[in-house]
């Protein structure tokens, strides 16, 4: 059939309007796979929760060894670094001058108890001589008082020798205490003089050692409240069971206490200082180092363990994961987190063991999204702890 040219005009347009539309319908792109996500299934394991607390070790005594008397020092007798004993003599200063003293003292005693056994054999003879009437009243009066003068002689002279005797025997530095001491701050031939501002030395007892612990009040009622709830392991009264982990990581081997025992809170800072005692035979705690004094505040026998990559946080600054249910598909949820406990979180809230939650590929899906999971590795445990 032959058709007029507008006829075959309107045709071929029709025609072409008819193919393009086909070939549009043929190149509509396919729905996009479900995304590849990394997936965690939740299990409950028990926990132990501790609680660290930063504090400084602080000796439990330091006695500086100064000198009560003024000379020479003739000898140091320690060696430096070493641990010595209370009572051990450290140091010896010039005694001659204190040791002339003393004989002085010594020969004026003698010379009052002469003088005394002078006036009690006058006194003996007067006795019965005034009785007679051979000799005055006066005169036996006068014989009392010079043996009561002497017998005041003796207790002065008395007095004056074991005055001589100390500073004799200050010559003789003593440790004051029983400890390790330091280095020598004055050498042989120094004068040392009473009341000089340095010391000759410092001995310290290292055994046991304090660790003080700044502690804000309202976690100190928490800890005392969990102490009498029994959570806290008991080391006497008022005081916990505690461990240290020291500035290089390690775990100090020997367990000690933290006693409870302050009463007075900074006002500025609204803490309280609370003291650990801690065994130190092997004196590897020194004075000044920072540690870590460590709890143990009990077990929970079903924690769930969140990777931190796991957890983002809404607009209200609240916790959230994303949650694959059984078809795959994932929802956001909120959640409550515990203690951080390495790279996880303990969630105390907000999920159940054998749940699944996504570790990886957050930023690609939405909640609603079908996902297609994979099982992630699970990392090694790590004890727990808080605060």
């Amino acid at each position: 059939m032959t058709y007029p040219r507008p006829h075959r005009a309107v045709l071929l347009a029709a025609c072409a309007s008819l193919a393009l539309a086909g070939c549009k319908r043929q190149a509509a792109p396919p729905a996009p796979p479900p995304q590849q996500v990394g997936v965690r299934t939740l299990s409950a394991a028990p926990f132990s929760v501790t609680t660290d607390l930063p504090g400084r070790t602080e000796a439990i005594e330091i006695a500086q060894v100064r000198p009560q008397v003024n000379g020479v020092i003739q000898k140091r007798l320690f060696v430096e670094g070493s641990d010595v004993t209370a009572g051990q003599q450290l140091y010896q200063i010039d005694p001659s001058a204190y040791q002339a003293t003393y004989d002085a003292a010594k020969a004026q005693l003698q010379h009052a108890q002469a003088a005394r056994v002078t006036a009690q054999a006058k006194l003996d003879r007067y006795g019965p001589l005034v009785r007679a009437h051979a000799v005055s009243r006066q005169d036996y009066d006068d014989a009392t008082a010079a043996a009561r003068e002497a017998d005041a002689d003796i207790a002065q002279a008395h007095a004056n020798v074991e005055s001589a005797m100390v500073n004799l025997n200050y010559t003789r530095v003593l440790s004051p205490i029983s400890g390790r001491i330091g280095r020598s701050l004055m050498t042989v031939g120094a004068l040392a003089t009473v009341g000089q501002t340095s010391s000759l030395s410092v001995v310290t007892r290292l055994d046991p050692i304090y660790v003080d612990v700044n502690l804000p009040a309202t976690r100190l009622l928490e800890l005392r409240r969990e102490l009498q709830q029994g959570r806290l392991q008991r080391a006497g009264q008022d005081a916990a069971t505690v461990t240290l982990t020291l500035e290089d990581g390690s775990t100090y081997e020997q367990p000690g206490r933290l006693e409870f025992s302050e009463v007075n809170v900074d006002e500025t800072t609204g803490t309280v200082v609370v003291r650990a005692v801690m065994p130190n035979a092997a004196h590897m705690l020194l004075p000044g180092m920072y540690v870590h004094a460590r709890l143990e505040e009990g077990v929970d026998p079903s924690a769930l363990r969140v990777p931190q990559e796991a957890v983002t946080r809404n607009s209200h600054g609240d916790p959230t994961v994303m949650v694959v249910s059984a078809d795959n598909k994932v929802a956001i949820r909120g959640i409550t987190t515990g203690p951080a406990v390495g790279s996880d979180w303990i969630v105390t809230a907000g999920l159940k063991a054998g749940e699944r939650i996504v570790v990886s590929g957050l930023q690609k899906i939405h909640p609603g999204d079908t996902v297609s999971p994979t099982e992630a590795a699970a990392q090694p445990a790590q004890q727990g702890k808080a605060g």
